[in-house]
């Protein structure tokens, strides 16, 4: 990898991992269902016009958007609310690859190895050592909000899989489209139009700033650049960087939100760092009929990872 494009792929994870400690700058601007509604909102728009036709059939296209869109990003922007901290929440995140991993062998066939599984073993040992942190300083509903959205992505991951995008920008800016109405109408049903307009008022610089930030920084720089790196490398060279996201985001939310890091949380981190490792980039065996193949990380890697987002 040249150094311009190892510089790149650290550039985006640590866009990703900053935009936790945004959103939750951002919370305290705007109620969270409302927020991720503006969110998505601003990277359609005017992006959709720029990037062409959808190039996958539409039916992957709306199900990618409720699935990563409303439920893997309402559940993160509505637990970050409820006191989830902006860094535990970047790290709690890369579980989703666990639940990939899981939802990929029982839809796809593909088998965990023996080293995936023990990965799995290990990261499941961080989110557990992660909860009992958690659970002695900060509300468990909040942090069981954040394990759903993980699982969520998961779904989302052996949705994108299936539908096999052959852009990754053109992708993630239709998919876009699809979470705008349907976070709003929940907005409006469970937070109430009045704080939303309250929201809307009290506008500044500062929230619209978390606006953009998330939505063409980490969404549409951030998915089109890590797109344009997986199609000039091999995923196993690109993914690996998306370790460093909770790196950048617990040091962020440390440095800008004043958030301590226990130890725990050290040990919970370097278990579900080491897992999810274990877990991406080992290779996969898929079934066939009498044969059973591996699955190379160059073709296991063609999911989304991780995104923010992550808060992608």
């Amino acid at each position: 990898m040249r150094p311009s494009h190892l510089l790149l792929a650290v550039l985006v994870a640590a866009v990703w991992g900053v935009n936790f400690t945004v959103i939750e700058i951002g919370l305290d601007h705007f109620p969270p269902l409302f927020f991720s509604a503006l969110r998505f909102l601003a990277a359609a728009l005017p992006a959709v016009f720029l990037v062409g036709r959808p190039k996958v059939a539409w039916k992957w296209i709306v199900a990618v958007g409720l699935v990563l869109g409303v439920a893997k990003f309402g559940l993160v922007f509505v637990g970050m609310d409820a006191g989830m901290p902006a860094g535990l929440s970047s790290l709690v995140l890369q579980i989703q690859a666990v639940f990939t991993a899981v939802i990929a062998a029982a839809v796809l066939g593909e088998r965990p190895s023996r080293v995936q599984a023990l990965g799995m073993l290990v990261a499941l040992g961080g989110i557990g050592v992660a909860a009992v942190d958690e659970g002695t300083s900060g509300p468990l509903g909040a942090f069981l909000m954040v394990i759903g959205a993980a699982a969520a992505w998961g779904v989302s991951n052996v949705l994108t899989r299936k539908a096999s995008p052959p852009d990754a920008l053109n992708f993630m800016v239709w998919v876009s489209t699809v979470p705008v109405l349907p976070l709003l109408a929940l907005s409006l049903l469970t937070e109430g139009p009045a704080e939303d307009l309250a929201a809307l008022r009290a506008l500044d610089w500062q929230g619209t700033g978390t606006i953009l930030f998330v939505a063409w920084v980490s969404t549409v720089f951030g998915f089109g650049a890590w797109g344009w790196l997986l199609r000039r490398h091999p995923a196993s060279t690109v993914v690996p960087f998306s370790l460093l996201v909770p790196v950048f985001g617990m040091s962020s939310a440390a440095l800008f939100l004043g958030e301590s890091v226990t130890p725990l949380r050290w040990c919970a981190a370097a278990l579900l760092v080491g897992g999810v490792a274990l877990t991406t980039l080992t290779p996969a065996r898929r079934r066939v009929p009498g044969i059973t193949v591996r699955t190379s990380p160059e073709f296991a890697g063609r999911l989304p990872v991780p995104a923010e987002e992550s808060g992608r």
